[in-house]
Parts: C-alpha cells; structure tokens; sequence
C-alpha cells in the first residue's frame, strides 16, 4: 500500500525539520515547500493526498492560496495560522479550510488531525488549466492562451490573473489583492496594483475602457468577467 504523501507548505525551517521527522515516523510520506509558488507546483507533480499550508508564506499569503486550491480542487487542508482571533479562524474555514492548528502547537495533535482529515476526505486534483471562452490558463506556470496565441506572464501578473479568474464575477477588494500578492506591510499601496494591472491588461489586449477580461470597479477593486 502506498504511504499517504502530505505536502507542507511553509517557509520556517523549524517546522519543516520536526514536522518531517514525525510524519516519517508515523508512515507517512513528506513533501515540503519553503514558498507558494513552488507549493503549488508540487502538488501538481507529486500528487500529495493532503496539504498542511502556512498562512504567513513569503511570496503569496497564505489565505489567497487556500483560495485558489479551493476554488479548483478539494484537496483536504490543514492551517497553521498565527492568527488567535476566533473571527479569523471562522473566516478560514468558512473560506474552505478543513481544519486548523494555531502554532505553537503539539505535534500529536498535528498527527491526529491528518489522520482524521485523510480518512473522511477524498479529493480531485487541481486541473493544469483554466478554461474560459477564448483564454486558457495555466495553473501551474505564467502562461495564458489566447485564440491559440500563448502569452508569457511574470509571477505577479500571473497570481492577479489566477486569483480573479478562480472568482469569475467577484468583486475582489484592492486590499485582498494587494495581501495576496505583496503581502500585509503593502495592503495600502494601490499603486503597485495599478501598475501590474495596466501591464496584465497591455499582454491581454483587455482595453479598461471596454474590458473583455479584467472590470475596474473604481476605488474598491476588480472583477474578473470573462
């Protein structure tokens, strides 16, 4: 029988290295990623059975990638968070988090809370690919088609992109967008998020004026309408 593969997404050595040693000791197989990116690369490779995922992860934060997976894969989802306040955990589990553990936490309890999501939970896969009427997305790398045309993006325009099409029609607020991208210390610079967007929309051919894929909603945010 094959071990059940659990993928650790979280950018603390520490973690890594104890998490590691106990979930081999306890038949498991460990996968671990330092950032986002290369998270979410991973389980598109080695097809893990369970994520364990860090909220305060360095190139993408942690709740947007919760986000993402949830809106195209039922992978069963276990939180670390740092975050104590009860509305917050309430928020990630109403967001798609099967579970949550709030660090510093007991290593038995990390086990037993796998070994309960694993048993209750089947999931699906992450498709490669986002499919809309004349664009294609892909998950996994920077890259979008148009009418069979492919479009290199780079890793920001690429995260904007992804995270307002796994929307489709949801205002998402320039705050959400600019924690999910650059992080919490930048949820107030709305200028980075206008440069990137006008060098997305550029790539698209999506015109502001008479957008195709990408609707400003003014001083709140956007919307993805494809």
């Amino acid at each position: 029988m094959n071990k059940p593969r659990i993928l650790l997404i979280d950018d603390e050595e520490k973690i890594h290295q104890f998490i590691s040693i106990s979930l081999t000791a306890e038949g498991f197989e460990y996968l671990g990623c330092r950032d986002a990116s290369s998270g979410l690369e991973c389980f598109q490779n080695d097809k893990p059975n369970l994520i364990i995922l860090d909220l305060g992860l360095p190139d993408i934060d942690g709740s947007a990638v919760l986000a993402m997976i949830r809106k195209i894969g039922n992978i069963p989802i276990l939180v670390l968070t740092a975050r104590e306040q009860s509305a917050e955990k309430v928020k990630l589990l109403n967001a798609g988090a099967n579970d949550y553990l709030s660090k510093p936490f007991e290593i038995k309890e990390l086990i037993a809370r796998i070994k309960v999501l694993l048993r209750d939970i089947q999931y699906e896969p992450i498709p490669a690919e986002l499919h809309f009427e004349n664009l294609i997305i892909r998950t996994f790398e920077p890259m979008v088609f148009i009418k069979n045309t492919s479009i290199h993006l780079t890793k920001k325009e690429h995260q904007l992109l992804l995270l307002l099409a796994i929307n489709p029609g949801v205002l998402i607020s320039q705050k959400k967008i600019l924690v999910a991208i650059w992080g919490e210390f930048h949820s107030g610079d709305s200028h980075y998020l206008r440069v990137l967007i006008t060098h997305l929309r550029k790539k698209l051919k999506d015109d502001a004026e008479d957008p195709i894929y990408i609707k400003t909603e003014p001083g709140i945010g956007y919307r993805f309408i494809c």
